[in-house]
């Protein structure tokens, strides 16, 4: 089989070298792609010409043996090649017959954070005007919900990072909390240089994972106490008169109620929470203080818990006590972490918003944007469920009767997964537009064969909340229809007016300016034409000849009143804390070689050589305990399912903790066993923790075969 770098040029296209991006995480590094499909690094301000192993291999995907190139609909218990027109037939047909039986919230839609803005703002404007459903939500509400929640009522704006990348290698000092760029950006690790040489860079993580060896100072609490370590390094802040008085008095509010909480958290008292020594929390406070130029990061880590929101919240309060947001040099921000995670939650596929990061129940965003569509503001539906809510009523009397999946592959992304799986089993008509047969398509009455990022124009909005222009390479596989393609023709079937929906990206871009217009995230001053010509463009960009805003809050903050908010958060813990009967805390993340759920990188042969499955992470001592020994297969259960694998021993482990990747399907899914206890604000689940067992693989078995035959 040809290898990544050498196959034959087997589709026409542009006949030059094109520049564009990488199809992964919201790094977006810069490569060029010939009309071969070779791919080469290119110097672009994130990657610094860099690409990660992932990178390198993206272009395996576009000819894989796994590529679907035609519709596939059931017939007789089995996914068999159909024409399009009679696909999407089928699909109008099913979905106004179920809505007028069952109303118009009968159909839901299911996005992703990698479709492109122009695809994300499609999916919303279908959803809800050629559809009528308030029942849509998305994949990215699994990823950065929670710092865009915290986000949102600290400074009044939620943009990942409110800084250029490149800001961050003049940092003396960055504390990285709940992020393991090593392994999910390799290419950002350029921009830690400065800061790790001048012996400031902390990661706060669990685990010591690749990021972690490479930091000067690492801080491993305990799984879920993050909150708790950030009340101990703002209470060191305070008592040790660290506190940048000015700023907060001219700058902020609320910090009176905020200290009197965190009072409660001296360094000792958070100790014993944490795992965390009081020395080391009072060390971080005096370096933050120290240094002339410090960013505090959050990442999933930090987020995806149960109080993901007030966690986020609780560092950005360290961020505020030490004057950092909102000065150049200095700040707060969250690691965005699906290619586009940012602009993918900016304009429309989130249930409770519309383009420009309006919110969907303010009156006033629901009249601008029904202009834009020239439909009545009171044709549009109120906000709906959020993704696991609305996961969790699939085929029940209350919730929807089918579903539409766009470029998400929640039979493994999903808390947890064997319940959602159960889900989708029972509805009555499952539609998925995907590139591979993922376990979610592999379930659908029909799936849709659509284009990938080298064959098809669109727009991306990086960590930085930079637009770029994602171009054409080459021609998509004959019989591939793109996302818009798609949406356009199903819309024209269930009655909408012919160009409504429109098929050419640059045109769906263009509407998408006038809607986003005024919102919170303008890009109406964006167009292709000044992408195409490189120019730089971070939202909001409120006019033609407005340059961007790179830098936000540097004049002030997004609130009435121009000051940032201290929010008073208190530490309660995990959801599920360990106990006798599930003495462990789980954790899940990531691996260098895979991305999400795993469906396209799992497809790669270079990558699944290298990692070709799930591995349970564990201290020696914890898997001598379960009487496991390395590389034998063991099951870490818990009280919603169990995951078996083989067994990887870390001296580096907490004793109390075990890890497992969330790439694999079937029996090594991860999210057979996470906890879908939700944020109250975001929403987010509790991928992060929750309480467990190590056992071995067969003593679950055993387990498993006395309790049948007990309940028998």
């Amino acid at each position: 089989m040809p290898g990544a770098h050498d196959r034959p040029g087997r589709r026409g296209g542009n006949e030059t070298r094109t520049d564009t991006h990488c199809p992964y995480c919201a790094l977006q590094c810069g490569m060029t792609l010939t009309p071969a499909a070779d791919v080469a690094p290119r110097e672009f301000p994130t990657s610094r010409g860099g690409l990660c192993q992932k990178g390198w291999t993206s272009a395996s995907l576009l000819d894989s043996p796994a590529r679907l190139t035609t519709p596939l609909v059931r017939t007789g218990g089995e996914l068999r090649p159909a024409s399009w027109d009679g696909a999407l037939d089928l699909i109008a047909a099913r979905l106004t017959g179920l809505q007028a039986e069952h109303g118009r919230d009968a159909v839901a839609v299911f996005g992703g954070g990698g479709l492109t803005n122009e695809k994300a703002y499609l999916l919303g404007k279908f959803a809800r005007v050629a559809l009528g459903t308030s029942q849509i939500d998305y994949n990215g509400r699994f990823c950065m919900s929670s710092a865009a929640a915290a986000g949102l009522r600290a400074f009044g704006v939620d943009r990942g990072l409110p800084f250029p990348v490149t800001d961050l290698a003049g940092a003396d000092v960055i504390v990285l909390v709940g992020s393991n760029p090593a392994e999910t950006m390799p290419p950002f690790l350029q921009q830690l240089q400065g800061a790790a040489a001048a012996g400031g860079l902390v990661v706060v993580d669990p685990r010591r994972t690749p990021t972690a060896e490479q930091a000067n100072v690492h801080l491993a609490p305990a799984p879920g106490t993050d909150l708790a370590l950030a009340l101990g390094v703002l209470h060191a802040t305070v008592a040790e008169g660290l506190i940048d008085e000015a700023y907060v008095a001219e700058r902020t509010a609320g910090f009176d109620e905020t200290w009197r909480i965190a009072a409660r958290y001296w360094p000792e008292h958070v100790e014993r929470i944490t795992g965390v020594s009081a020395a080391d929390q009072r060390a971080l406070a005096r370096m933050l203080a120290g240094a002339g130029n410090a960013y505090v990061l959050t990442a999933r880590g930090a987020e995806q818990h149960a109080t993901g929101v007030d966690t986020v919240s609780a560092w950005i309060d360290v961020a505020l006590a030490h004057g950092l947001p909102g000065r150049a040099g200095s700040g707060y921000g969250c690691l965005t972490g699906q290619g586009n995670g940012q602009g993918g939650r900016e304009h429309g596929q989130k249930a409770d918003q519309l383009p420009g990061y309006r919110k969907l129940a303010d009156p006033a965003a629901r009249e601008h944007v029904a202009g834009v569509w020239g439909v009545d503001p009171d044709s549009l539906p109120a906000p709906g469920r959020s993704a696991y809510e609305l996961l969790d009523v699939l085929g029940r009397p209350e919730g929807p009767k089918a579903m539409l999946v766009f470029g998400s592959n929640v039979v493994v992304s999903a808390p947890r997964s064997q319940r959602v799986t159960d889900r989708l089993e029972a509805l009555d008509f499952l539609v998925t537009a995907d590139v591979v047969l993922s376990e979610t398509a592999a379930m659908a009455d029909v799936v849709l064969p659509v284009t990938q990022w080298a064959e098809e124009d669109g727009t991306m909005t990086n960590l930085e909340g930079r637009v770029l222009l994602r171009r054409k390479a080459i021609d998509p596989p004959e019989g591939v229809r793109s996302d818009l393609d798609v949406l356009a023709g199903l819309a024209e079937r269930l009655g909408q007016p012919a160009g409504r929906f429109p098929v050419d990206a640059e045109e769906v871009f263009t509407e998408l300016r006038a809607a986003s217009a005024g919102g919170v995230a303008d890009y109406s001053g964006v167009t292709y034409e000044r992408l195409r010509a490189g120019e730089a463009l971070h939202w909001p960009v409120p006019a033609a000849g407005h340059s961007g805003t790179p830098r936000l809050f540097l004049d002030g903050f997004a609130h009435p009143d121009g000051r940032a908010r201290f929010v008073a958060v208190e530490h309660t813990g995990p959801a599920e804390p360990p106990d006798a009967e599930f003495p462990l805390q789980a954790t899940t993340g990531r691996l260098l070689q895979h991305y999400q759920s795993g469906a396209q990188t799992r497809a790669v042969p270079e990558l699944a050589e290298a990692v070709p499955e799930a591995c349970i992470e564990v201290h020696p001592d914890t898997a001598a305990r379960a009487g496991v020994a390395v590389g034998e297969v063991a099951t870490v259960e818990s009280r919603r399912g169990a995951v078996t694998a083989p067994v990887r021993c870390v001296p580096s482990m907490r004793p109390d903790v075990v890890f497992v990747p969330f790439h694999f399907p079937g029996g090594q899914r991860a999210n057979l066993i996470t906890n879908p206890v939700l944020d109250p604000t975001s929403r987010m689940p509790e991928f992060k923790v929750c309480a467990a067992r190590l056992v071995p693989a067969g003593a679950a078995e055993s387990a498993e075969q006395q309790g049948a035959g007990g309940a028998s």
